[in-house]
């Protein structure tokens, strides 16, 4: 709102129109790619939300100074992405706030009419609470108008008008004119935010609100597991008030086709399904992925290696040799084809694949000799050395009427 651009990422489910969208609003001098918020956001897009996430003034990717922010300023924040998510895709049903922006959250959400739902996570119960990071710097902050703080190993600059705004904060009034149903989430061990902010936040909310004890997490929700589960409660929570998903799955394709993947509208991340198993792949960040599984080739290599440890295992189980494991190392390069141009392609380059096989268990020379051989035989190795043909068919949405 004060003109700095803010940089955010929009996650989006893989498999379905979200049916409700989510702005997500991170802890104090943190940042949109927090491992917790990324793990927590991608945990709510596979229940069919669209969560917007990102960078306070200042911070990570956004514009502008973070020394010209203020508690008031992060509501704001909150409101302007809000506004865009509203404006380009739709208005947003829940928020979620972490730590201070949690407590920016309870600040902002009067002024979002379409946020159905408010959840905070490690929130504390006032905007003055954040000024025990920086406690040996108040003196010089009241005195000289601005000092160099260091926060979780980062330097930042503060001014006095950041502790002056959240000194005249007053939360319990905001608590008090809240309508939105609430849901309150806290670790109980929490050492940076204690359990009685979330006591408070909770008895200065009207009904309905609900309290999540996240037993086991730590303030930042390093763990991906308690992240996830934090968004599954959250997802169900949610649930009530939020529009309810009306698109299918793709689990729902996986009766036509042994393997079903879906790319979503951004990004490479694709969503798979095998039969009843699910995982995702991705590209590297470093050409443009956000690394959320393995890459096309990697797994490529894993389905070889796979086979060739499994087929390995069948064989030595029939001979009734003492084989207690096989691991299998492989690695995909480029090289230059011996013969000139690799065999019908035109290019002088082929693709090849190192295997390096280890074997563990009492197995003499010859038994050692002759699994290497039945390796060659891995019907993926064979696959791959014969080559595939593949046939694509493209498969259209029929028009509703007309001809």
């Amino acid at each position: 709102m004060n003109g700095d651009t803010l940089t955010g990422r929009l996650e989006l489910p893989l498999d379905r129109t979200p049916h409700a969208y989510a702005v997500f609003a991170h802890c104090f001098t943190c940042g949109k790619d927090l491992r917790g918020a990324v793990e927590l956001t991608r945990a709510l897009t596979r229940d069919g939300f669209g969560v917007l996430r990102f960078d306070f003034t200042g911070l990570g990717e956004s514009a502008g100074e973070f020394a010209d922010t203020t508690f008031s300023s992060t509501a704001d924040d909150i409101v302007s992405a809000c506004e865009f998510l509203t404006r380009e895709y739709d208005a947003p049903q829940l928020l979620i706030g972490h730590s201070l922006g949690g407590t920016a959250a309870l600040r902002a959400v009067g002024r979002v009419p379409s946020v159905k739902a408010l959840a905070t996570i490690g929130a504390p119960a006032d905007a003055e609470h954040v000024t025990h990071l920086f406690s040996d710097h108040l003196r010089t902050l009241e005195t000289e108008g601005d000092a160099e703080v260091t926060i979780a190993g980062r330097s930042f600059t503060l001014r006095r008008a950041f502790l002056d705004d959240a000194r005249a904060t007053n939360m319990d009034a905001s608590l008090e004119a809240m309508r939105t149903p609430l849901l309150v989430m806290h670790a109980p061990l929490d050492e940076v935010v204690g359990l009685r902010n979330a006591e408070r936040i909770f008895k200065g909310a009207w009904h309905p609100k609900s309290f999540v004890a996240l037993d086991g997490a730590d303030h930042l929700l390093s763990s991906a597991s308690e992240a996830t589960y934090a968004a599954r409660v959250l997802a169900a929570w949610a649930s009530r008030y939020v529009a309810e998903a009306e698109t299918p799955t793709i689990e729902a394709l996986v009766a036509r086709e042994d393997v079903v993947t879906r790319t979503g509208a951004t990004g490479f991340r694709t969503e798979i399904r095998a039969g009843a198993h699910g995982f995702e792949a991705d590209e590297p960040a470093a050409v443009g992925g956000e690394d959320a599984g393995p890459s096309p080739y990697d797994l490529l290599l894993a389905s070889l290696g796979a086979c060739t440890g499994m087929t390995l295992r069948m064989y030595a189980d029939r001979k009734r040799w003492p084989l207690e494991s096989a691991v299998v190392h492989l690695t995909h390069s480029r090289v230059h084809a011996v013969d000139g141009l690799a065999a019908g392609t035109g290019d002088a380059r082929t693709d090849q694949i190192e295997r390096v096989i280890e074997l563990t268990g009492a197995l003499d020379d010859e038994q050692r000799a002759r699994l290497l051989e039945i390796a060659e035989r891995c019907p993926v190795h064979r696959t791959l050395e014969r080559g595939v043909n593949v046939t694509t068919r493209y498969e259209m949405d029929q028009p509703s009427g007309g001809e």
